[in-house]
């Protein structure tokens, strides 16, 4: 922010336009002031300004004050002012001023004590005034009386009012940013660079949804070093935990709820809630200085604990390959209670090429044929899920078939997906059947059981998995704009 001053308006070129003055110029100088003469007093663009001069000293000898520095704008004769601002002020902070000093609004008020005013002779006492509506004018309050006087602007670096984290500087409260500017509005991005464009960070966010097998804890995320903005929500009678890099619980440990409330844990403030309803919350600004592990302490089905985070490009590697090494919070392997291994297990021919001569042959019949537009247009507007994937692996049980599929790139999703999820198909004959590592465009719908113990992807039937193509690519893009809305 600045205050500008009148236009600057510096004539440094034009030559005086008279014919005495062509007669002892050259014949260069003649003709180009020839047409600087013309064009005088036609706009031609704003003028340059100068650099930027040194800041000057702060304005206070103690705690927080302004700090200003100025340019000046040059133009030629017919030139518009400068855009811009002349002036330019920054927060400075010195050393906390001692106790029981005046504070400077109170200072600039007692000038003026057994000064006469108002036109008369009488003679106050001055004391701050917060109660008018120009914060940054000098509106002092006559101790012993009902009214105030306002003497004009406060001194550039007053606060606004007390406490408050605004300064006045030429009539104006405005705040500091990022960059210490006063009036400049320049925030931090989610990656904590000022003025940021949030393009030197990922934005990690999912949802962990395994239903488990006990009561007790469970692992949902690593949260790394160099975190921000962390949010973890969920609604249920479970309750969420979380676990220093020492293994000591920072709230909710050992079974034992702690009050909702503010926790100091890696370097950063964790804030926790916990209403009269299901839902809990905890956020933190962040970063992190070190990892921390959330967990839920589950006493009922869990129906998803919501995580997100910001995280640095350059930890997101490191996060990621450290996650997927524990399970976390990639698929957090299911104990044997949950799901036991089956007697018999299809393996892939790709897992094992060497026995793919021994395996049993294929008793699954043809599919039903689903090609064509009007089947992709069905499968599309009707699912929850659209997404290229991989297949990672099958396992065949006696009424389902199961697919774990890494996600790479999400067309349509109601609810968030992981990097890898689970696709589970009727029978142990799914139509279309998935080979283990190729890539399909899947559309899925989502399946919640009714006592909510089981939150599944479900490929129906004779649904719509192809092959990923460039084309297919092309085909389901179409089909985006195509559905009714």
């Amino acid at each position: 922010m600045a205050v500008r001053p009148g236009p600057a308006d510096h004539h440094l070129l034009g030559p005086p336009c008279s014919p005495r003055a062509h007669v002892f110029l050259p014949l260069l100088l003649f003709l180009w002031s020839l047409l600087s003469c013309g064009l005088r007093g036609a706009a031609q663009g704003p003028g340059e300004w100068t650099p930027w001069g040194s800041w000057s000293r702060c304005s206070s000898s103690c705690g927080r004050g302004v700090s200003v520095r100025s340019r000046r704008c040059v133009r030629l004769p017919g030139e518009e002012p400068c855009w811009g601002d002349s002036h330019e002020y920054r927060l400075c902070q010195m050393l906390d001023c001692p106790p029981g000093a005046m504070p400077f609004r109170d200072l600039q008020c007692a000038l003026y004590n057994g000064h006469p005013v108002l036109g008369t002779q009488n003679t106050y006492r001055w004391v701050p005034f917060h109660g008018a509506p120009n914060l940054c004018d000098l509106n002092c309050l006559a101790e012993g009386h009902a009214f105030y006087h306002s003497f004009g602007r406060v001194l550039d670096g007053t606060p606004c009012t007390p406490g408050a984290q605004g300064l006045c500087v030429a009539g104006r409260c405005l705040s500091a940013g990022c960059d210490g500017v006063l009036g400049s509005g320049t925030l931090e991005d989610r990656c904590g660079l000022c003025g940021g464009a949030n393009d030197s960070c990922l934005f990690v966010q999912r949802v962990f949804r395994d239903a488990g097998a006990f009561a007790g804890y469970w692992n949902v995320t690593l949260i790394p070093a160099g975190a921000r903005h962390i949010r973890v929500a969920q609604r249920s009678r479970n309750h969420l935990a979380l676990v220093a890099r020492d293994g000591r619980y920072v709230l909710n440990g050992d079974g034992a709820l702690s009050p909702p409330g503010t926790y100091e844990a890696a370097g950063t403030r964790v804030t926790y809630t916990r209403g009269a309803g299901p839902e809990e919350t905890l956020q933190a600004a962040g970063p992190t200085s070190q990892e921390l592990l959330l967990q839920v302490l589950l006493r009922e089905p869990n129906p998803g604990v919501h995580f997100e985070f910001w995280l640095p490009r350059e930890s997101y590697g490191p996060f990621q390959a450290r996650a997927q090494a524990l399970g976390w919070p990639l698929r957090q392997p299911q104990p044997r209670e949950v799901e036991p291994p089956p007697a018999e297990t299809a393996v892939a021919p790709e897992a094992s090429p060497a026995r793919v001569a021994s395996l049993a042959p294929d008793t699954c019949g043809p599919c039903p044929d689903s090609r064509g537009r009007a089947h992709r247009l069905l499968h599309y507007c009707g699912s929850d899920f659209v997404f290229q994937a991989r297949v990672l692996g099958r396992h065949r049980q006696a009424q389902e078939t199961r697919y774990e599929v890494r996600v790479l790139l999400i067309y349509k999703n109601r609810t968030p997906l992981r990097s890898r999820e689970y696709v589970w198909a009727p029978g142990p004959c799914p139509c279309p059947s998935l080979a283990p590592r190729r890539e399909y465009l899947l559309a899925a719908r989502r399946l919640v059981s009714p006592d909510g113990t089981q939150d599944r992807l479900l490929l129906p039937h004779a649904g719509y998995a192809r092959p990923w193509s460039p084309a297919e690519d092309s085909r389901v893009r179409l089909a985006a704009r195509r559905c009714p809305a």
